[in-house]
This record gives C-alpha cells, sequence and structure tokens, in this order.
C-alpha cells in the first residue's frame, strides 16, 4: 500500500483559498446594486490578493518537492549471517546492517562476497541464492556503485529476484574487488547523495573486515 504526500494539502491551500476568494468577489459584486469608490478599491485589492495566492499556489506545485511514495514491501522480516565467518566478521556485519536499516530508506539488503552470500537481512523474498546478472556484473568489474532509482523502470530488475518484488530502489555499492553490497529502498528516487556517500564509507569499512578473513 502506498502512502499519501503529507504535504499534498499544504501546496493546495493557496490556490482554494485564492479560488474561494475570487469566487466571492464576483458574487459581492454581482449583488452590489451601486458600487462604491471605497467598495471598488476594496475589490481591487481582494483581486490581487486572489490572484498572488492562486500564483503561490501553482508555483509550490512545481517547485515544491514531493516526498517519494512508500510502499510495504512484499516478504518475511530476516536475519541471516553465513556460520562460516569469524565473530568479528559477524558483529561487523551485523552493526552495519543495523544501521543501513534504521538510518536510510533500506528495508532489505544483502552483502555478496566472493561468490557467496554473507548477510541477508530485512525484508527477505522467498528467493535466497544471488546469480549476478548484467548489473551486479558490472559493479564487480567496475568497482562502481550503481543506483537504480526506480526499479520499475529498468528492463533489468529480473535479476534482482533475490529482493523483494515490489522494491522502488536499489544501490549496488562494491565491497572492495570481490563483492558487492546490495540495498533495496521502498520508496523511488529516495537516497540523498550524502546516503549514497555513507553507503561508500560502510562498503569500504567492510571491505577492510572481510579482507582480513
Amino acid at each position: 500500500m502506498t502512502k499519501s504526500d503529507p504535504n499534498r494539502v499544504l501546496r493546495r491551500l493557496p490556490l482554494v483559498v485564492g479560488g474561494v476568494g475570487t469566487v466571492l468577489l464576483l458574487i459581492n459584486r454581482l449583488l452590489t446594486p451601486q458600487l462604491t469608490d471605497s467598495q471598488a478599491r476594496g475589490d481591487v485589492l481582494g483581486v490581487i490578493l486572489s490572484a498572488i495566492l492562486i500564483l503561490t499556489g501553482l508555483i509550490w506545485q512545481q517547485v515544491q518537492p514531493r516526498t517519494p511514495e512508500t510502499v510495504e514491501l512484499i516478504g518475511e522480516e530476516g536475519f541471516f549471517l553465513a556460520g562460516d565467518l569469524s565473530e568479528t566478521a559477524k558483529t561487523e556485519l551485523a552493526w552495519a546492517s543495523r544501521l543501513l536499516l534504521t538510518n536510510t530508506v533500506t528495508r532489505s539488503l544483502i552483502v555478496y562476497y566472493q561468490g557467496k552470500v554473507l548477510l541477508r537481512r530485512g525484508i527477505l523474498a522467498p528467493k535466497s541464492e544471488v546469480v549476478p546478472g548484467t548489473i551486479l556484473k558490472r559493479v564487480l568489474a567496475t568497482q562502481k556503485p550503481i543506483y537504480l532509482v526506480a526499479l520499475y523502470v529498468y528492463p533489468g530488475k529480473i535479476e534482482f529476484d533475490y529482493l523483494p518484488e515490489n522494491t522502488q530502489g536499489v544501490i549496488c555499492q562494491p565491497i572492495g574487488k570481490e563483492g558487492v553490497l546490495i540495498l533495496a529502498a521502498n520508496a523511488p528516487r529516495s537516497y540523498t547523495k550524502q546516503d549514497e556517500n555513507w553507503i561508500a564509507g560502510m562498503a569500504d569499512k567492510l571491505a577492510v573486515t572481510l579482507g582480513n578473513e
């Protein structure tokens, strides 16, 4: 279920007030048998104020950013850690994943390293195996992150069948030269540049820890 934009009413308020003001001024003019100079001046002022409100409302509709609509990801809440990891690596992965899930729009994440899934956490899809597709292979080959801001518009979304089926956005962040941190969001275009920088720093830290395994 999507969540409506909480600022929708605020953006429309100037349009509604300006429109109502214009209609009331028109009714008042039609019902007035004889127009006085003071009333004419008041009508002019009222028209100007209504026009300003309507113009403000139109501008807000165009330039005020809207909160991306979020969805409830389909899947079950879960937490999986590979059993052959050291306690240090397990602690690091658990700590990093918790921070990402609680401080960003990430609702599901996977750590794929050296051909193995080391961690799955958050809302999990039924499929647990990660088979690298074109996008994941490109991240591994180039060591550069890829951010799919609205997953549903990309034909390559079918390779992410190990994520919840209604995932809205995906970041594939390289972990050193041998792994990828895959993050799934519940809203499109929801990761900020600051989020991306923070995620990159987390991946670099994980690369050091996992490289020492």
